[in-house]
C-alpha cells in the first residue's frame, strides 16, 4: 500500500548488492529497483566515468547533464546492466592476471589460492531427480595440492540414488564483491558450469575403484568419484579433483547452462630436424590421497617424434619402464580418505 514514490526513495539508500536482493521479492520491487536514476548514481560514485560518454543523439556534440540523456533515452534497467558488466570484468581481468605467474618448477599458476579468493569462488552440486526436482549441496570441504584443488561434498541427507538423474558441478562466484567484505552467501550469484554427468545408470556408465566395510568408490569421467553406501544404495559423498589448468576459466568464465570452451590450441610441428615433431614439453605428476601426497616428480625436455603424432594426440616417454632407475618404489598402503556427517572411513 505504500506509494511507489516512497519506496523508490528508500531503495535509494541500498547498495547494489541489496537493490538486486530486493527485486526478487515481486515484479513491483523488480520494476522500481531498476531504476536508471538510482543506478546511474552507483554507476557513477562506483566507476567516476567521464562525463562525456554521455551525448546527445542530435547534431549537438557537447556532453549533457547526468539527469538528462542518461536517464530518459535508456530503458529501465540499463544502468543496472551497465555497472553489472563493468565490475565483472573488473574482477575477471585482475583474477586472470594473478593466474598468469608460473612457477618454475611445475610450470603451472603459482597464485591460484589468492586468484581464488580474490574472486570469491566456490563450487556446488546440483543434483536433479527424475521428477525435475533439484537439490543444491552447497557444504563443501577444500584441500589444495601442487597442481589441483579437491573438493568433498558430504552429508548424510543426499537423496536417494535411484531417483537421482544427474549431477551437475558449478563453479559460484558473486555477482557483486565487494573486496572489504567476505561474499554474502544469500546475495546475488552467478553460475558457471563446470561438468554434468548423467547418473540414471551409475554402475554401468562408471568404473568400480574400491570399496571398504562401509561404502563402494566409483569414477566417473571427467574426475568425479561417487561414495555409495553399500546396503541402502544411497550417496554417501562426491569428490572431485580440479587441475588448476584452466581450473578458473572453467569456474568462472561459463554460463550456467553452457560449459566454458577453451580457445584451440594446435602445435606447430618443428621443421627444423626432422626428426623430431614436438620439443620441450613437460610433464608434472601428482598422486595424492585427500589428505597427504604419495608422490611427486616433474620430468622436463620431453619430445616425441612425427611419427608419435596423429588426431590430435601425441606420444610422450616419461620413464622407460626397461630402466630401473627412474622407478620410485611406494612402500605401505594407499588409501582415499572419506567421511560423512556421521562416519569416517579409507578406500584403500
Amino acid at each position: 500500500s505504500m506509494p511507489s514514490e516512497m519506496l523508490l526513495k528508500i531503495f535509494s539508500y541500498l547498495d547494489a548488492v541489496s537493490l538486486l536482493s530486493v527485486g526478487c521479492v515481486n515484479k513491483l520491487f523488480y520494476d522500481l529497483a531498476n531504476d536508471n536514476g538510482i543506478w546511474l548514481k552507483i554507476y557513477s560514485s562506483c566507476l567516476q566515468p567521464k562525463r562525456t560518454i554521455w551525448k546527445m543523439k542530435s547534431e549537438q556534440t557537447e556532453a549533457v547533464p547526468l539527469g538528462c540523456a542518461a536517464l530518459h533515452d535508456k530503458k529501465p534497467g540499463y544502468w543496472k546492466k551497465e555497472y553489472i558488466l563493468k565490475q565483472t570484468a573488473a574482477v575477471k581481468t585482475r583474477v586472470m592476471r594473478l593466474a598468469k605467474p608460473l612457477d618454475p618448477y611445475t610450470g603451472l599458476p603459482c597464485k591460484n589460492k589468492v586468484a581464488m579468493k580474490l574472486s570469491g569462488l566456490s563450487w556446488i552440486i546440483v543434483l536433479k531427480d527424475k521428477n525435475g526436482k533439484e537439490h543444491v549441496m552447497e557444504k563443501a570441504n577444500l584441500s589444495f595440492k601442487h597442481t589441483s584443488v579437491t573438493i568433498l561434498w558430504y552429508s548424510t541427507k543426499w537423496p536417494c540414488l535411484d531417483v537421482v538423474s544427474t549431477l551437475k558441478l558449478f563453479g559460484v562466484t558473486p555477482l557483486l564483491l565487494d573486496q572489504n567484505m567476505p561474499p554474502n552467501k544469500n546475495g546475488p550469484r552467478r553460475l558457471s558450469l563446470i561438468a554434468e554427468y548423467h547418473l540414471a545408470n551409475l554402475t554401468e556408465s562408471s568404473v568400480a575403484v574400491g570399496a571398504d566395510g562401509l561404502v563402494q568408490l566409483f569414477s566417473v569421467n571427467p574426475g568425479l568419484l561417487i561414495g555409495i553406501w553399500k546396503e541402502k544404495n544411497e550417496i554417501a559423498f562426491v569428490m572431485v579433483s580440479l587441475h588448476y589448468h584452466q581450473l578458473l576459466e572453467r569456474s568462472i568464465l561459463g554460463s550456467a547452462t553452457v560449459q566454458y570452451a577453451p580457445p584451440p590450441n594446435k602445435p606447430v610441428l618443428d621443421d627444423i630436424d626432422p626428426e623430431y615433431g614436438l620439443h620441450d614439453y613437460s610433464l608434472h605428476l601428482e598422486m595424492h590421497g585427500r589428505s597427504c601426497t604419495y608422490l611427486r616428480g616433474t620430468f622436463r625436455n620431453l619430445f616425441c617424434r612425427k611419427g608419435d603424432i596423429a588426431n590430435g594426440y601425441l606420444r610422450l616417454t616419461v620413464v622407460s619402464l626397461k630402466d630401473n632407475r627412474k622407478h620410485l618404489p611406494l612402500i605401505g598402503t594407499l588409501g582415499l580418505s572419506w567421511e560423512t556427517d556421521v562416519f569416517k572411513g579409507n578406500v584403500k
